[in-house]
């Protein structure tokens, strides 16, 4: 962009950030230390100055939309609040300066922390053990398809259980973690209430089906009312019940999904317990199992014996390492502080917060942009532009025109099920101020559409960059800043 020149734009011959002290013992040529054949031609690094540096990178991180700048109602793939607290505990050195190959006796306190967390996540979710190992969700989500394939193994089952159910309404990792565990995947309907279709279930479980996955509250944003008899179905089906523990938030502290029959789940620490996520840090996953699937669990397992904390490695059942070392444990001691500071006691205010801020947006707005299943809704609202599409605006219309208003969009067109859907997830942590100002600029924006849908089909009007032909973009890829081709530049 003109007004922002590229780095390399601000790079001048000679120019550099740092000076290094003189070298005060004897040089060698580099050639000599490492050979011919290992030297590499010099990076073609912009040469700048440390304050133009720190300039160009800290206005260009303004330029990002994050939580610390405002509202993030994104659905599904939350962005919640990150206590800096929280902060301030994981860059403690005890945490932040250790190595993953310390003798295990200089580690106490940080295999404590692991051992803690993922006991409180087992009593939390009501299963009988969990692990921390996986470093996201999808992570999670195989490694739970890889033990149930392990019990059915055992049980001589695992060359006739291929296939994988998943609702018509899932998650997209759902069935790509299944195709990538082997399994074959067959869909499930959704009933008028939304929720899963019995008679459809029943039409498609039979001694060819390993797994279900369930979601729940459901990507709909709605709680699965007949979940006690889904998992009863299936489980006499002899199918595992796998629950994709991402709205784990709407229920947190009153309800668990392993009272329910689940037979084991993924958790996303940066949805329910306040970890970073995306572009904020890297995800943390949690698996959860019911006893009989413990002895799969990926080694080494955390254990405390005798007062002492241990990676147990001999595990002959086990599935083996999903990730190196023990996921990003910073995320866990994130975890930690978060649970710590809630306590038992006060759980069930995150989930109680989080579905009054969901409904109370669903009935503000529910007027213009009808419900796409009109009953009360969980953590998140999944509502439908429809109405407006007889004025030329559609969805994606309606998010870009947020941006002006200084809104990060919500999630458009998912689930799939749902005609020109808008997923809203207000999370726990927002005033009524903040969703009032929401409300009424989605209230504004439908009578925009009404009255002059053009402001909205070419919006935005004041972000650094304007609408773009994303479909001539796809097509059209370019990855370099240089040569700009002519449709780029207009």
């Amino acid at each position: 962009m003109a007004d922002f020149p590229l780095i390399f734009e601000r790079s001048r011959p000679g120019r550099i950030g740092a000076s290094p002290p003189r070298c005060d013992v004897p040089e060698r040529p580099l050639m000599e230390l490492l050979g011919e054949e290992n030297i590499r031609e010099p990076a073609a690094l912009p040469e700048v100055g440390e304050m133009e540096l720190v300039r160009h990178f800290t206005n260009l991180s303004r330029r990002n939309y994050g939580i610390d700048n405002g509202f993030y109602p994104l659905g599904s793939c939350t962005m919640k609040y990150n206590p800096r607290v929280n902060e301030v505990v994981a860059a403690l050195p005890g945490f932040a300066m250790i190595h993953p190959m310390q003798p295990e006796g200089t580690v106490q306190g940080c295999l404590r922390v692991l051992h803690d967390v993922q006991t409180w996540m087992a009593e939390i979710t009501g299963f009988d053990t969990a692990t921390m190992q996986p470093p996201a969700g999808a992570s999670g989500e195989l490694m739970c398809l890889l033990m149930i394939r392990a019990f059915h193994a055992e049980r001589g089952e695992s060359e006739t259980r291929r296939v994988v159910l998943v609702p018509d309404s899932a998650h997209g990792t759902n069935p790509a973690s299944a195709a990538r565990a082997g399994y074959a995947v067959r869909a499930v309907k959704t009933d008028g209430r939304g929720g899963t279709d019995i008679e459809d279930l029943k039409r498609n479980v039979g001694p060819d089906v390993a797994a279900m996955m369930l979601t729940n509250p459901n990507t709909l944003g709605l709680f699965e009312t007949e979940i006690l008899r889904v998992n009863e179905l299936l489980h006499d089906a002899g199918v595992q019940v796998f629950l994709d523990g991402a709205n784990m938030n709407a229920m947190l502290g009153v309800t668990r999904p392993g009272d329910a029959g689940f037979d084991c789940m993924h958790l996303n620490l940066h949805k329910t317990f306040s970890t970073p996520h995306g572009g904020g840090g890297p995800g943390c996953g949690c698996v959860a199992v019911k006893g009989h699937l413990e002895q799969f669990l990926p080694r080494p397992v955390v254990t405390k014996r005798d007062g002492r904390y241990a990676l147990l490695r001999d595990r002959p059942h086990s599935i083996g390492r999903v990730h190196s070392f023990f996921g990003n444990f910073l995320m866990a001691v994130r975890a930690w502080a978060y649970v710590r500071a809630y306590g038992r006691e006060h759980l069930a205010e995150i989930a109680r917060h989080a579905v009054l801020n969901a409904n109370y947006i669903q009935a503000r707005v529910k007027h213009e942009y009808p419900p796409a299943f009109d009953r009360v809704c969980m953590h998140e609202c999944v509502l439908s532009a429809k109405p407006l599409k007889k004025h030329g605006a559609r969805a994606f219309d309606v998010s870009k025109r947020l941006m002006d208003f200084g809104f990060h969009p919500p999630t458009n067109y998912f689930p799939l099920i749902v005609r020109a859907a808008l997923m809203i997830e207000p999370v726990e942590t927002e005033s009524k101020q903040t969703l009032d100002a929401f409300a009424e600029t989605m209230i504004t924006i439908a009578k925009e559409a009404h009255e002059n849908p053009q402001v909205l089909q070419e919006a935005p009007h004041v972000t650094p960059v304007a609408r773009l032909d994303e479909v001539r973009a796809a097509r059209q890829l370019v990855l370099c800043c240089r040569p700009i081709p002519a449709w780029a530049e207009d």
